[in-house]
């Protein structure tokens, strides 16, 4: 008698529906893991900027701050370039 005046009782399908509640949030958890996981594989597969732009970007720097002339810019501009 209080079995099926709980709600959690046994009438017919009452199996069904507990499963396919535990079904659906396994399905949510397995959905946020594999996105999470796509979100992070992306970001390692960037590949990193090359090392000569982040000189000029450290010449152009110090060029911009006066520590370096337009002449000694130009030459180690021109190192970097090739």
């Amino acid at each position: 008698m209080w079995g099926s005046m709980s709600g959690w009782g046994g009438g017919p399908g009452a199996g069904w529906f507990a499963l396919s509640h535990l079904l659906w949030w396994a399905l949510v958890v397995v959905a946020i893991v594999l996105l999470a996981r796509w979100a992070m594989s992306r970001e390692r597969l960037r590949p990193p900027p090359p090392p000569g732009d982040r000189a000029l970007e450290i010449l152009r720097e110090r060029y911009a701050r006066g520590e370096i002339g337009k002449d000694e810019f130009e030459q180690r501009k021109r190192d970097l370039t090739g």
